[in-house]
């Protein structure tokens, strides 16, 4: 998909041979056995994605690659090239860029660091190079990254060989290359599926606000999410964010808010971070989702991508314990998240299948204890959606208890809890009532004695999402997400 120019009289920037290049040119392997460099280790991680095109590798000394032949320069190689992966000295970089500008390549990705972030004259030379090629007509996107992710055509970052290969709704944009990678690997146990990541380092050409603009009307991408050291043109980005904002989600984790943090950031990426006060307000009035960490961007980007597009104001939870429900209660309530008690009919039906002493029925949801049969927290789940003030469930498993039984009748902890039946009996209530459900899969038992549970939680997880059940560590994650959710379509709805 080919966006608008970057500048006047400029062609119009060719994503989809950015994003799905059929010839793809690596610039910087080595034939050597030991060759352990960046341009070695991306293109071993590309070749294991089993990337869909064509591998070009380069290098002045030629030879071969894993049954390639290696091109001695980007000249050599035959016919136009799509794309390329550039990972030289830095001094070398401007050079190999210019040749694959005149290659026909739509974009390229410098790996290699040594530019501006550096604070050298040399630095900001090489960089301002860069960006005096760029602007003759093909795309950068770097230096200082770690590259492209896009699991429809196997380009991937570096280092990045065992990326999952799913496509879905979420893409990313991030400053940092060590924050991408982290959050491709988080969001393949989490359940987070990407369209797209890109890690652009420095920024000299491709950035944030280019970015936003093509991923706004990508339709691969349903939710935004990005990392933000610092940007360039705040009333251009201000402009695009609240554009992108009302048409899709935008979550936002920028860093470099603090005084130390803003140092940090200069050294990284050579940008500057900024006041959070300000920060704050222009996300608030661009209706984005502001979130601090990688867990809550992952968390949040998963809501958005599997909850329906409306707010939730109220919500029932079920789970066993009562401080459970006083937890509950206590986070709703911060989060202006109303948990109404249920009708007294809807009580009695529930309390039927409770077992007693010591189980509720009002709301929250007190089970009483963490065994009661899937088939019995469906009827619980199905007569509490009935409540038309109930919008949106979430049920809450201890399924670590599930290990004293295991030892009971001589089975693996992942044998004995029903877990495939939990999931599926979820996704049976949520597609009947239309109301969604949320799984909390809290875990007390993390030690080396309890590696058979964190494996049994993992599988569990897995199976919520290939159902397309939201799921989380801990309740007050899961209810703080449901408010990002609220803050969004709340805010949109009122524009």
């Amino acid at each position: 998909m080919a966006n608008k120019a970057k500048k006047s009289g400029n062609p119009p920037t060719d994503y989809e041979r950015i994003f799905h290049p059929q010839r793809l040119a690596i610039i910087g392997v080595s034939a050597e056995a030991s060759g352990a460099g960046f341009g070695t280790g991306i293109f071993k991680s590309i070749t294991a994605m089993a990337f869909a095109g064509e591998i070009l590798p380069v290098n002045p000394k030629g030879g071969s690659i894993d049954g390639l032949n290696i091109f001695k320069s980007v000249e050599e190689i035959p016919g136009e090239i799509d794309f390329a992966i550039i990972a030289v000295a830095a001094r070398f970089v401007p050079d190999v860029l210019d040749a694959c500008r005149k290659k026909g390549a739509a974009g390229a990705e410098i790996i290699s660091s040594g530019f501006s972030e550096l604070g050298t004259d040399e630095g900001k030379e090489l960089e301002r190079r860069i960006k005096e090629i760029a602007a003759k007509g093909i795309r950068v996107v770097g230096p200082n990254c770690f590259g492209i992710y896009c699991p429809a055509s196997g380009l991937t970052l570096l280092p990045g060989p065992d990326l999952s290969r799913e496509s879905g709704p979420v893409a990313f944009i991030a400053q940092s290359g060590g924050m991408s990678i982290d959050f491709a690997h988080a969001g393949k146990w989490m359940g987070v599926r990407f369209s797209k990541m890109v890690s652009f380092g420095n920024g000299a050409d491709l950035r944030e606000t280019d970015l936003l603009r093509y991923f706004k009307d990508d339709p691969e991408t349903r939710v935004i999410s990005m990392y933000i050291e610092g940007i360039q043109n705040g009333d251009s980005f201000f402009k695009e964010i609240k554009t992108t904002a009302s048409k899709k989600p935008v979550i936002v984790y920028k860093g470099g808010l603090s005084r130390a943090g803003a140092r940090t950031v200069a050294s990284h990426t050579a940008s500057m971070g900024g006041s959070g006060t300000i920060w704050r307000s222009i996300l608030k009035q661009a209706n984005a989702v502001q979130v601090h960490d990688t867990e809550e961007l992952a968390q949040t980007s998963l809501a958005f991508a599997l909850l329906p597009p409306k707010t939730f104001s109220g919500i029932s939870v079920i789970g066993g314990g009562g401080a459970i429900g006083v937890t509950a209660c206590d986070t709703a309530e911060a989060y202006d998240i109303e948990i109404p008690p249920l009708a007294d009919d809807l009580q009695a039906r529930i309390y039927d299948y409770l077992p007693k002493p010591g189980s509720s029925a009002i709301n929250p949801v007190d089970v009483a204890n963490p065994f009661v049969p899937p088939q019995y927290l469906k009827e619980v789940l199905l007569a509490a959606a009935e409540d038309k003030r109930i919008e949106l469930q979430i049920i809450v498993s201890l399924l670590y208890h599930y290990k004293s039984i295991a030892k009971t009748f001589n089975k693996t902890v992942a044998e004995i809890t029903p877990y495939k039946e939990l999931a599926r009996v979820i996704r049976e209530v949520a597609d009947k009532t239309g109301k969604p459900v949320i799984a909390v899969l809290p875990n007390a038992k993390r030690g080396v004695d309890d590696l058979d549970i964190i494996e049994m939680i993992a599988l569990t997880k897995k199976e919520y999402v290939d159902y397309g059940i939201p799921v989380f560590d801990e309740l007050h994650d899961a209810i703080r997400t449901v408010a990002h959710v609220n803050t969004y379509y709340g805010g949109k709805n009122h524009e």
